[in-house]
């Protein structure tokens, strides 16, 4: 089965649940539906329409860390899976000042890159090559990193916009 995004009562999203979970929560009346899905769950004496999204009926307060851990899947799902340098496809991480010259490891400084880009800059600046990155890279707001909304499905993007931080220009 596919997972469900889940939105608090303010639509912040909160993260992705399995349908099966997401079901239980329309039947408790915990929350409603905000886009329905394409698929029909069939019981014995119910049918349900798979939800996409749902929104949760009461406000739920979650602790937030003031910051997301950097790992390659965080920094792969803050850039959309997009090289920094040529916007084609990412499959690694990259250090926009290289380690090797005191970079640090920060969000700022880590940017999604294709295999081919990452080589070719290997540990020099990007004013060494005359390069440029696409965007400004920023911390990612914990939402989308720290609770699995990465896995971005194209009916989930009204909902989660204005929540990624980073911008590809």
């Amino acid at each position: 089965m596919s997972g469900t995004l889940v939105l608090n009562a303010s639509y912040e999203p909160l993260c992705v649940v399995p349908v099966r979970r997401a079901v239980v929560l329309l039947l408790l009346e915990k929350a409603v539906v905000e886009r329905p899905g394409d698929r029909v769950l069939h019981s014995e004496r119910l049918d349900v329409v798979a939800p996409s999204v749902v929104r949760l009926q009461r406000y739920v307060r979650v602790p937030r860390r003031s910051h997301a851990p950097i790992t390659r899947r965080a920094v792969l799902a803050r850039d959309h899976e997009r090289c920094a340098y040529c916007s084609g496809r990412a499959d690694t991480i990259d250090h926009v000042v290289p380690r090797s010259r005191s970079g640090p490891n920060a969000w700022e400084n880590v940017v999604a890159a294709c295999a081919r880009c990452n080589h070719r800059k290997a540990d020099r600046l990007l004013s060494e090559i005359g390069w440029e990155l696409r965007f400004t890279p920023r911390p990612p707001h914990t939402a989308i990193v720290g609770h699995g909304v990465h896995a971005r499905r194209p009916d989930w993007e009204p909902y989660l916009l204005g929540w990624s931080d980073a911008v590809v220009a």
